[in-house]
């Protein structure tokens, strides 16, 4: 049986050409975000959540103004940082309470920066799957020298299938009830270190679509992902509750945080959660348009600028090789959206610095034309330009400051 597609209350098809009229003073390339589609997406991101808190994943966004906005709304609370520097930074310039750092760090410098700040270290959480971590952590800052440092254990959420094995992630060796323990239980006889929290990332289930448009292939690749994301959403409740509850026994654990913005429902269902990850909803990339279960609004675009027109039928953008992390395959591209009909030339695709277009569309633009496109995910927008421009009702109302804009560069 298929899903029924939840569309984000009012939403409305962005219109790219009032978008794109907005913003006709500013050269490209322009980042844009259309405020109401944007609204929309909070809402039916807290909608989807069931009451469950949701921790900000801030590498889907690189935008501090709108992360801070987030965290101003009920419904939302905390950070899911993706650098230990990144974290810091949020902590002390934005006076985020609540920063987990979703990754391991072995930068030996900034786990000492942490430790010589009583404000960073009272808010940030460090991630560990392994006693080399602690190990590198006590070298770093030295327990006798530095306030106590949080940490949280990242849960491996992956599914051992008895037939196909492996299905998600490779990242954390903790899976079992066991493995969980023995790590707690060398944390919390380590001075210096609190264990405050644990993290577990089901990607098998918020990373993959089960809504991709094909043939019949495709609609049983459709099937067979929603059936093995509910196999594997049952083993994990299961396999985490009795984890979280024997982890409780050793520490006063603050958070338990796990999904992401395609699991927004399936992961609320676990009463061992008490907040869920969430950051490429806010900007809804064009990945999450292959969900069967919901789908947010197209908040945000890129516009390049038309600089060649070496044909009949061909146009080419400067710059586009905006492309999203993951396995290279055509999915990772920028979408292009407006004018409709555009496509990539096969053998070129998304260039770095120019970009062709074909399709009929390509005769009616001129030099300096803007051509939008939609982002994959949401993180690699926002390493490409240094402001965004947001736009309501057809006319610019703020322009904010990428990370890039306020000059950090993490990863």
């Amino acid at each position: 049986m298929t899903a029924t597609l939840q569309r984000s209350p009012a939403v409305r098809d962005v219109d790219w050409a009032a978008i794109g009229r907005a913003v006709r003073h500013l050269d490209g390339p322009v980042v844009a975000l259309d405020r109401a589609a944007f609204e929309s997406n909070v809402a039916y991101l807290r909608r989807r959540a069931g009451g469950v808190p949701i921790r900000v994943a801030s590498k889907s966004l690189r935008v501090r103004s709108v992360i801070d906005d987030i965290l101003s709304r009920d419904g939302f609370a905390g950070v899911l940082a993706y650098d230990l520097d990144e974290a810091i930074w949020l902590a002390t310039a934005s006076g985020i309470t609540d920063v987990l750092v979703g990754y391991p760090s072995a930068r030996r410098g900034s786990i000492a920066a942490l430790g010589a700040d009583e404000v960073a270290a009272a808010r940030v959480t460090l991630l560990v799957d392994s006693v080399d971590h602690l190990d590198l952590i006590d070298a770093a800052a030295p327990p006798g020298s530095r306030p106590p440092l949080r940490v949280a254990i990242d849960l491996d959420a992956s599914l051992d299938a008895p037939v196909l094995g492996h299905i998600g992630v490779r990242r954390s060796p903790v899976h079992s009830l066991d493995d969980a323990v023995g790590l707690a239980r060398a944390i919390v006889a380590r001075p210096g270190l609190r264990l405050v929290g644990v993290m577990s990332y089901e990607a098998q289930v918020a990373g993959v679509g089960d809504g991709v448009d094909g043939g019949w292939q495709t609609t049983m690749r459709n099937s067979m992902i929603r059936g093995m994301q509910r196999v594997s959403m049952t083993e994990l409740r299961r396999r985490r509750g009795t984890v979280i509850s024997a982890l409780r026994e050793l520490a006063d654990l603050e958070f338990v945080n796990a999904g992401g913005t395609g699991s927004l429902e399936a992961t609320a269902k676990d009463t061992s959660v008490t907040d869920i990850a969430a950051g490429s909803g806010f900007f809804g990339g064009h990945l999450f348009d292959t969900y069967s279960h919901f789908r947010p609004a197209p908040a945000v675009g890129f516009g390049l600028q038309v600089v060649r027109r070496p044909g009949p039928g061909v146009v080419t953008c400067h710059g586009g090789g905006w492309i999203a992390s993951g396995p290279p395959a055509p999915d990772r591209l920028p979408l292009p959206v407006w004018p409709s009909g555009l496509r990539y030339e096969p053998r070129e695709a998304a260039g770095e610095v120019q970009t062709p277009l074909l399709g009929d569309a390509a005769d009616h633009l001129v030099i300096g034309d803007r051509v939008w496109f939609r982002h994959t995910k949401s993180g690699e927008v926002s390493e490409h330009a240094d402001h965004v421009v947001i736009v309501e009702d057809g006319t610019v109302v703020d322009t904010v400051p990428t990370y890039r804009g306020e000059g950090k560069c993490f990863l």
